[in-house]
């Protein structure tokens, strides 16, 4: 039976009392990932006027109108009482209303398509208090929140829980490297050293520029974003003109076994060795760096950790706001070679450790589709 929906404007009661005063409050921004936190305010923001900040008390909610879409609120429960940037809303939740019940529903994708829909044509799709209030969310009792709030925290702590035993054997792989080679600053032993121009047959970049999207052609397109925990992910590459593949593929000829590095933008240093089935119809982007390697004398498992753990090789100062990792430094990068023997044991060592992963990450998945799918029965 399907549960009758009532507006949240039942519940909830806009608060707009501003730090006329001046009080020294502690000033907190709203993100999607961290909820309220302190640390996007330095020292300049510190110093400004904070008369017209919003005060928030402990238990109230707060949201960024502009990027609530993408699921930057939250409720306070950090201090007493804090103050946010007077562009945002603050509200009061009633006493028939669990505040993380309502805290999931917003950040649900029932929620959040919702807010989208509420959003959209407005300037700067600015979600305002009275769109909120017109939301609608299914009613129950304060005991039926509490339940679904208990089901839901216990599975997000799980989740947690394999998340961070899944960080646990990333750091049991990078504690067996340092303890076999130590790091590039200090070894453990004496190494031979080599530029990676020496090691490796090519080293060269994706397509400088964009390519015509084709569907169905099975020619997949790959950049910075699809490069991520170690593997090449297809679901968001798209599909591309083979004739455009076909040209620019030479140049940069993925195949089986190859290192790819991303050499740009905020995921700079994360990589993947190409395995996938697809990997000789991918054309790269200019965003990844295509390192073919000379297998006799560098594993390419090896390469990945040692860029993991010497991440002076790919942190890059630059005055642009956009890092680079240019190709000219990965040519020019030296690295220690511990004799291929060596290296293939550390690799076994990995391959191992990856055993256990994917038992890991099997459980991970399987809690996360729990909990997405009650998410969905309780406000879908």
């Amino acid at each position: 039976m399907e549960r009758k929906r009532v507006p949240l404007g039942n519940y909830i009661t806009e608060y707009s009392v501003r730090n006329r005063s001046g009080e020294d409050i502690p000033v907190y921004s709203v993100t999607n990932s961290q909820g309220f936190c302190t640390e996007y305010f330095d020292k300049e923001v510190a110093s400004k006027d904070k008369t017209t900040y919003k005060i928030v008390p402990r238990g109230y909610f707060a949201y960024n109108p502009s990027r609530i879409n993408v699921g930057s609120v939250d409720w306070q429960r950090c201090e007493g009482r804090v103050i946010v940037s007077p562009l945002y809303n603050v509200f009061s939740v009633s006493e028939k209303m669990e505040q993380q019940y309502l805290f999931y529903f917003l950040k649900s994708n029932v929620g959040r398509q919702m807010i989208k829909a509420k959003a959209s044509g407005s300037v700067r799709d600015n979600l305002k208090m009275d769109m909120l209030k017109e939301m609608t969310i299914p009613e129950r009792t304060i005991e039926e929140q509490k339940k679904c709030v208990a089901t839901l925290d216990a599975l997000k702590t799980i989740i947690s829980l394999w998340e961070k035993e899944l960080e646990k054997l990333d750091e049991l792989i990078k504690a067996r490297f340092v303890e076999m080679f130590g790091t590039l600053d200090n070894p453990s032993q004496e190494f031979a050293k080599a530029t990676l121009k020496e090691l490796c047959n090519k080293i060269t970049d994706g397509k400088h520029g964009g390519c015509k999207a084709e569907e169905g052609t099975e020619r997949y397109f790959v950049g910075a974003r699809e490069i991520y925990d170690d593997e090449v992910h297809y679901n968001t590459a798209p599909e591309i003109n083979i004739d455009e593949f076909e040209k620019d593929y030479k140049r940069c000829n993925i195949e089986i076994g190859d290192f790819l590095i991303v050499n740009t933008g905020a995921t700079i240093g994360k990589s993947a060795i190409a395995t996938d089935e697809r990997t000789e119809h991918t054309l790269l982007q200019k965003s990844v760096a295509l390192l073919k390697v000379k297998k006799e004398v560098l594993n390419p498992v090896f390469l990945k950790w040692c860029y993991r753990v010497n991440t002076q090789m790919y942190i890059v100062k630059s005055a642009s706001a956009q890092p680079n990792l240019l190709l000219s430094k990965i040519n020019a990068t030296v690295i220690y070679v511990p004799n291929i023997e060596l290296q293939n044991q550390f690799v076994s060592f990995v391959e191992q450790v990856d055993k256990s992963k994917v038992a890991v990450q099997k459980a991970l998945e399987e809690s996360q589709l729990l909990f997405d799918s009650l998410m969905q029965e309780y406000f879908g």
